[in-house]
């Protein structure tokens, strides 16, 4: 992966002085990205990220302290799109369960696979980034715990484990760690297609020896 961005126009453009700043650092922020998920946190470096997006090091700075302050802002906007994917794919609250929870994989799978540098930077280079991106990952990744935990609140097949939450706190982590090999392995795009064989995990886990066609 080796994207380059094209500069601002010079002169007149007709943008405001904030819409200016404002695209200044979203660029900065996907370069950041591009550059992370390319070389890896460790060998990224701000002169690499200038060059990608054609932003003077002086606007660089203008925006963010250092390399540090701006992958901690792109990891912040990784958070936002993941927890707006798993909101889109929740949807309604009402209808069966498992359903529902293919829903929120399959719009969260997509999300991923369309986004890889994102995604890369929050589950593969967060942990190379120190105890904050670790935290801000641990964080989100509660989300996802929660919104399982809501989705099978009225389940009487998932009430009757010993402690649902921490059911869906390792059914999380896997999807963690399956989301991480794809993208280590340059593989994001099977992820939407994973989304029906995790679901019929947990079926099996919340039924055991229950058809394919039974609902929670």
């Amino acid at each position: 992966m080796s994207t380059h961005h094209e500069p601002l126009p010079r002169g007149r453009h007709g943008l405001t002085r904030d819409q200016v700043r404002d695209s200044q650092r979203a660029r900065l922020l996907l370069g950041m990205a591009e550059s992370v998920a390319e070389h890896g946190y460790p060998r990224a470096t701000v002169a690499t990220v200038l060059n990608r997006v054609h932003v003077s090091r002086e606007t660089f700075y203008q925006h963010f302290s250092d390399k540090e302050d701006c992958f901690l802002a792109v990891l912040d906007e990784s958070a936002k799109l993941l927890a707006s994917a798993l909101a889109a794919g929740a949807g309604t609250a009402t209808g069966p369960a498992l359903p529902r929870l293919e829903r929120v994989l399959t719009t969260y799978f997509t999300t991923l696979s369309e986004q890889v540098p994102f995604a890369r930077v929050f589950f593969v280079e967060s942990y190379a980034a120190g105890i904050p991106a670790q935290r801000k990952r641990v964080e989100v990744q509660e989300r996802f715990v929660d919104l399982m935990v809501t989705a099978f609140a009225d389940s009487p097949e998932w009430r009757t484990l010993p402690d649902p939450r921490f059911a869906c706190r390792l059914v999380v982590g896997g999807i963690s760690s399956l989301v991480s090999a794809a993208l280590i392995k340059g593989e994001a795009a099977t992820l939407p297609g994973t989304a029906p064989k995790v679901v019929e995990l947990v079926r099996h886990l919340v039924s055991p020896g229950a058809e394919s066609s039974t609902r929670v």
